[in-house]
């Protein structure tokens, strides 16, 4: 599923998987982040945390081991990274209440939808961005250095650096830092 390659989601391998951050996801709802077993569950599910980056709970994902975060992230409440393939956030990136990142794209045909397969490709977000409330953001997409995309923006084609992007589909309204 990493390489892009269409993958069969009912190997035992992958369902281990799945199971394993639904459980750690299910017992880290019961605590406050201020809880200890709370950071200790949050480094069991995404092992290569950095201590200076957030994860506010409720936090949904499909592995967690696939979610990979720069240093001083802070990802606020109610976000969902599906990851089947990589997300990559960069240093010093805030993202927003009930972000939603998506790795996960299905056949177009119908006849293969109706098998346990899809394929995932993954997303990286730069260093010093801004990702607002209610964001969505689309497999295969890279959002560049120091961007801000608006919130409820949905994201379905690559961000350039220093840039502001709003709307469905998000398009650049602004380039910023010049």
């Amino acid at each position: 599923m990493r390489n892009g390659e269409l993958a069969d989601c009912s190997d035992p391998e992958i369902q281990a998987s799945f199971k394993r951050a639904k459980s750690l996801l299910a017992q880290m709802r019961t605590m406050s982040t201020y809880d200890e077993g709370y950071r200790m569950l949050l480094e069991q599910l995404i092992p290569s945390i950095p201590q200076t980056s957030t994860i506010l709970p409720p936090f949904h994902c499909d592995h967690g081991h696939g979610i990979i975060m720069g240093h001083h992230v802070f990802v606020n409440a109610g976000c969902t990274f599906l990851d089947g393939a990589f997300i990559r956030i960069g240093n010093y990136t805030l993202i927003g209440p009930s972000v939603q990142i998506y790795t996960p794209h299905h056949p177009l045909d119908y006849r293969e939808r109706r098998q346990e397969k899809e394929f995932a490709y993954p997303v990286t977000i730069g260093d010093d961005c801004w990702i607002g409330g209610g964001v969505i953001v689309c497999p295969g997409v890279t959002i560049g250095d120091r961007a801000v995309v608006a919130a409820g923006s949905v994201v379905t084609k690559d961000v350039p650096a220093d840039t502001l992007v709003a709307g469905n589909p998000a398009i650049v309204k602004r380039i910023l830092n010049k």
